[in-house]
């Protein structure tokens, strides 16, 4: 275990907190804290986010009779509440679903909190606990961070974990919090864990479907217990609407049946900013006083061109094939004005740079959500491929390997997809003579990248694996792991190690001499269980934008 959280009544059992059990239907009490009626009414816990350094977002959810409610809530330095450091009131609205936020202002930075909410009968939320961004000097400072938590798949281990580590200053999700297909399509019904149910059973697409799904999840008890121990900083990705999202559209969306994309974009982008502890900044900026600067992007709804779909290129002899390859890796794909942020973002993000770098501050570290640095399939991936799999995966796999010959990536709606656009973020980085960490997830697996604008450093990637969601293991069944992960590095020069077949979470260490990424691995998904598998840790020093 971590040492003992600062700030903390001595008395305090820091590990009873942290693993407190569930309470009701769904919510989490503190150790001798008595729960009064109508408490149930709080139905899905509390939460906190968007930290600053003076303020911090908090949220519940309080349904009672089913009317509009007004609560209060109140913030205090010790868990007695004895004197509230501020409070006022918050609005639970029916046509808000029933969901209430609220920024607390006035508090002191670098410091814990706690916060609770009281409902018009007297009856009081759980109490959660937050934390302040720091101001000045700050010798340290930790993330937990995640991404692709799929429900059907398992249990949220890594949540729990987290929870149970609780030595972390903030949580980051980095996107796919949640999966929008219906049950049985991802995972299938013969991969669904026991005791996962999915509601609403069907793909959501309307408001109602997608707080319906917000609800599913906010039920798991480990995501519930991490909400109330942490901040958290969350950036949407693709699933959030649907897979595959982009400016306008989504692969997974299909407009004679499903409706306009703009009206089921707006129903999930509506319900995501009811349900979670989020302001609504497109992107925004964290200042860990003179540590560093995060900047949260937005790379999937604002912007974003459409995917290119290799397979369209990828038909008839392999010498046909090859040649509209060539053509279009010297063409379309360099194809500059494409973009992931668009102009405005992009502009917003060099200059916070700039003024990052300006106020001397070490690192510039950005929270987004898609891999950055450049992956090539390896030509092998073929082999030991059952002789009778599916038509369809034996001719997207033998289209990679095509790819892979022509010098082209195999995922188009990553950064690869955009190396333009790549390039332009890159250059900013350089000329800002920042410190860049990206922070990436989506892919379901663990990499960690060197970042490169031709031959010059611009700085690391550490990407996630998922939470439960399944990486190359699952889509690579025949193929040994190691094997997978050894041909992977060596092919690609700019990925220094990666993994392809663990869940888990990212701890991640800033100070002010170097990064630190430890991969932490789940040893299960499948039973509820804290263990971890052997973790993996990297580092990079301040001022050499490169792994040693």
């Amino acid at each position: 275990m971590a040492t003992p959280l600062p700030l903390l009544p001595p008395a305090f059992d820091r590990r009873a907190f942290v693993r407190a059990g569930i309470v009701g239907i769904g919510l989490l009490a503190l150790p001798g804290m008595a729960l009064a009626a109508g408490v149930d009414d709080f139905t899905h816990g509390v939460a906190s986010g968007e930290p600053g350094a003076d303020r911090v977002l908090l949220w519940t959810r309080y349904v009672g009779t089913g009317d509009d409610a007004v609560l209060r809530f109140e913030v205090a330095d010790s868990l007695d509440f004895a004197k509230p450091v501020t409070g006022g009131e918050v609005r639970a609205l029916a046509d808000r679903d029933w969901c209430a936020k609220v920024v607390a202002t006035g508090l002191q930075p670098g410091r814990w909190y706690y916060y609770r909410f009281v409902e018009p009968g007297g009856a009081i939320s759980p109490v959660g606990r937050t934390r302040t961004l720091p101001v000045g000097k700050v010798d340290r400072f930790r993330m937990a961070v995640f991404s692709c938590s799929n429900l059907g798949f398992g249990w949220f281990n890594a949540y729990a974990h987290a929870a149970e580590d609780g030595a972390f200053d903030a949580v980051v999700h980095l996107g796919d919090y949640y999966y929008e297909y219906q049950k049985g399509e991802y995972p299938g019904l013969d991969q669904i864990v026991p005791g996962r149910v999915l509601l609403p059973e069907k793909e959501i697409v309307s408001l109602a479907d997608y707080r319906l799904r917000h609800a599913n999840y906010r039920a798991d008890p480990d995501l519930q217990r991490l909400f109330q121990l942490q901040p958290w900083i969350m950036v949407w990705d693709d699933h959030e609407t649907a897979n595959d999202s982009w400016k306008d559209g989504a692969e997974n969306h299909q407009p004679a049946t499903e409706g306009p994309w703009p009206l089921r974009e707006a129903a999930a982008m509506r319900a995501y900013h009811e349900w979670l502890p989020v302001s609504d900044e497109t992107w925004a900026a964290y200042e860990i006083g003179e540590l560093a600067t995060l900047f949260r992007l937005e790379t999937r709804l604002t912007a974003r061109d459409e995917q290119f779909d290799l397979s369209a290129i990828e038909r008839g002899s392999d010498a046909e094939i090859a040649a509209a390859l060539a053509k279009f890796r010297d063409g379309e794909w360099r194809d500059s004005a494409r973009t992931l942020m668009g102009a405005k973002q992009e502009a917003w993000l060099a200059d916070g740079l700039r003024e990052s770098r300006r106020a001397g501050k070490p690192w510039q570290v950005l929270a987004q959500q898609i891999v950055m640095g450049k992956l090539l399939l390896p030509t092998n991936v073929a082999d030991g491929m059952r002789p009778d799999s599916r038509e369809e995966l034996r001719s997207r796999i033998l289209g990679r390997i095509a790819a892979t010959k022509a010098g082209l990536p195999f995922n188009m709606d990553a950064w690869d997809g955009y190396p333009a656009a790549r390039e332009r973020l890159l250059a900013s980085a350089r000329a800002a003579d920042a410190n860049l960490v990206v922070l990436s997830g989506d892919s379901h697996n663990a990499w960690a990248n060197d970042l490169a604008l031709g031959k010059a450093a611009a700085g690391v990637e550490f990407a996630g694996t998922s939470v439960t969601s399944p990486g190359a293991e699952g889509s690579l069944p025949w193929m040994n792991p190691d094997r997978l992960a050894s041909d992977l590095v060596a092919l690609n020069p700019g990925l220094k190690w990666c993994d392809t077949a663990q869940r888990g979470y990212m701890a991640i260490e800033l100070t002010p001499a170097r990064s630190t990424c430890e991969w932490r691995f789940i040893d299960t998904v499948h039973q509820r269980s804290t263990k971890l598998a052997p973790s993996h840790t990297m580092s990079v020093e301040a001022g050499r934008n490169r792994f040693a």
